[in-house]
């Protein structure tokens, strides 16, 4: 159906942006479309299933979004177990469906999906019995049926490899970053806002166990008044509430979710980004935190040192006392490390991943799809 004289017509899942936390998958559904829209070649639907309400807020689609009948749990159970519905039930004719989290779509045309982790097999109490069960039976229909599969960082693809996925199939595309200026008066007003002191440290996640934020706030209490106040930024997710130690009560902020612009001046008024994550498929605030030139300090091996790219600390997320001495290190390393953050930053933008991903719809239409089987 791909040819030379006319452009793919190309359905893009975001059913997460309706979730009540979106996470990283609502952030890369929302920016990546955001960049597909503006290339040449392409025609950019997106697919969700019927909702009564509005997207999350910050996570509006910036295309127009064909609905399905079924929506939230039903739609993906509908994709997994019946093969329906069908996207181009509501899309009417396209090229390539791109289902932009793990669960694949149900579609009779090349599927692209999108793979931003795996960590649920390797630690399945990270995570909710029902999570890890889709996500299981989501992994075996991808390797059947998906005619490529994006891995959004070396780690996540080399993840796959050895979980059975065939590595011909298999194209890495990081995710990326947009770039903001934000003024120093957005700064100041932005920490009265939310009654923050003049220095802070920040993190920036949903709230669920492989965060780490327990070690965190260990790490943060034994080192007492050395350093700055902890922020904390996020949608409760689950199976983790915080519990500040008593040597840190008073000097620790938590502030549930922030609206994109808000947290744009958070990153750039911090002191430091701290995210010693357990697991990640890429680690999006770490580049983000970059961008605005703050240094981070983050989790060695796998995907988050992948990401950082030389420009952070690393820690061990196991060890509290790693953890603290990356703290006090990225604070004196401050303006060392915010020049190379930049730089980082500068690597990697939401348009060259857009580019990127177009190049691998031309792949999976010329393929074909494969068997529905």
């Amino acid at each position: 159906m791909y040819g030379h004289n006319r452009g793919v017509r190309v359905a893009v899942t975001l059913e997460q942006c309706w979730h009540d936390v979106p996470g990283g998958t609502g952030v890369y559904g929302v920016e990546l479309v955001r960049e597909l829209v503006g290339l040449t070649g392409l025609d950019v639907v997106g697919v969700a299933g019927r909702h009564r309400r509005p997207p999350t807020a910050g996570f509006e689609p910036p295309v127009d979004v064909k609905a399905l009948p079924l929506a939230g749990p039903l739609l993906y159970e509908g994709w997994l177990r019946l093969d329906w519905p069908r996207v181009e039930a509501a899309t009417g004719a396209v090229d390539v469906v791109h289902a932009t989290s793990i669960i694949p779509a149900a579609t009779s045309v090349p599927l692209v999906v999108t793979v931003h982790d795996l960590a649920f097999l390797h630690d399945p109490s990270h995570f909710t019995r029902r999570g890890v069960d889709v996500f299981r039976r989501s992994v075996e229909r991808v390797k059947r049926r998906a005619s490529r599969v994006i891995c959004v960082s070396q780690a996540t693809l080399d993840d796959c490899l050895a979980n059975g996925f065939d590595v011909e199939r298999l194209r890495c595309v990081e995710n990326g970053v947009r770039a903001g200026v934000v003024s120093d008066t957005t700064v100041r007003n932005t920490r009265t806002q939310y009654r923050l002191p003049d220095r802070y440290l920040l993190f920036v996640g949903t709230i669920e166990p492989r965060k780490n934020l327990a070690r965190l706030l260990e790490a943060h209490a034994t080192l007492g008044d050395r350093i700055p106040d902890l922020v904390i930024v996020g949608a409760t997710g689950w199976g983790e509430s915080l519990k500040t130690p008593e040597a840190s009560r008073g000097r620790v902020h938590s502030l549930g979710f922030v609206p994109a612009g808000d947290l744009a001046a958070l990153y750039a008024g911090a002191e430091a980004l701290c995210y010693p994550s357990i697991r990640e498929g890429f680690g999006l605030p770490i580049l983000e935190s970059m961008a605005h030139g703050t240094p981070v300090v983050t989790s060695a091996n796998g995907a988050t040192e992948e990401v950082a790219g030389g420009a952070a600390i690393l820690v061990n997320p196991l060890d509290v006392a790693s953890i603290a001495d990356g703290i006090l290190r990225v604070i004196e390393q401050r303006d060392a490390l915010s020049g190379r953050a930049r730089d980082r930053a500068n690597q990697l933008s939401w348009r060259r991943t857009a580019e990127l991903t177009r190049e691998v719809y031309a792949e999976a239409a010329a393929d074909g799809p494969r068997s529905r089987r």
